[in-house]
């Protein structure tokens, strides 16, 4: 039987990088998005016509807790359990501390923090014993966050879990990890004005920003090594150390 690997956010940036690692190594794809139905549908069909996997997309928003049942059903009525989760969409908030409103604050604990959690709780019995669960992190949930307060609490929060989850996942044989990517080439990143590029690459020892594919490679290890569990994988290229 082949392997299944359920992604949050799995239709772009560091989320489609680990569809393609996993997928390289022999899983069947389930890749959620937000929004853009027709360029998820295009991602997934590149993704299938490249790696010979069979890729799904579904709608399902992280800040909609309907999206729970969503997520829940379609496997259900699809017949499928899962080897692995990877819970990788995520939101940010970048108001001033003086003007958040608490509304947007418990938006990005609702999509970073509880959506997660109450996801897992649905499905953790149809994932297969051995099975992984991975989180995204942040290195900005290990240093201050200098634009976004709520993001870098609710990525600490994350590593938290982590460490917790642990113990609550033991009884289904399922291991938990995260990863904590630091700057990530991505479609946001690239984004950035040049000057502001070159600051944050001055503070990384490897002078640039992380490809994708290189974090990617750290995801597929953590969901394939049996005996990792528990870990919170840094992945900033030595950040803050020049």
């Amino acid at each position: 039987m082949r392997r299944q690997a359920c992604i949050t956010g799995g239709t772009k940036g560091i989320g489609k990088a680990v569809a393609s690692a996993l997928g390289r190594a022999g899983y069947d794809l389930l890749l959620t998005y937000a929004s853009d139905a027709d360029a998820a549908g295009e991602v997934c069909r590149a993704l299938e016509k490249e790696l010979q996997v069979e890729v799904r997309a579904l709608r399902a928003d992280i800040t909609d807790r309907r999206s729970i049942d969503t997520i829940y059903h379609y496997l259900i009525d699809n017949e499928l359990r899962l080897d692995a989760v990877v819970f990788n969409a995520g939101l940010t908030l970048r108001d001033s501390f003086e003007t958040i409103k608490i509304e947007d604050w418990e938006r990005v604990f609702f999509g970073n923090v509880h959506f997660p959690v109450f996801l897992l709780q649905r499905i953790a019995g149809l994932l297969n014993a051995g099975g992984s669960v991975v989180f995204t992190g942040s290195l900005m949930g290990i240093h201050p966050h200098a634009v976004s307060l709520a993001y870098g609490v609710t990525k600490s929060a994350v590593h938290a879990l982590v460490k917790n989850l642990v113990k609550f996942l033991s009884p289904y044989d399922i291991r938990v990890n995260g990863v904590a990517p630091g700057f990530v080439d991505t479609e946001w990143q690239k984004g950035k004005p040049a000057d502001i590029r070159r600051n944050i690459e001055s503070k990384i020892a490897s002078s640039r920003f992380c490809d994708p594919a290189e974090v990617a490679e750290v995801y597929r290890m953590l969901v394939e090594n049996g005996y990792i569990n528990g870990e919170v994988i840094v992945v900033d290229g030595g950040y803050s150390y020049r």
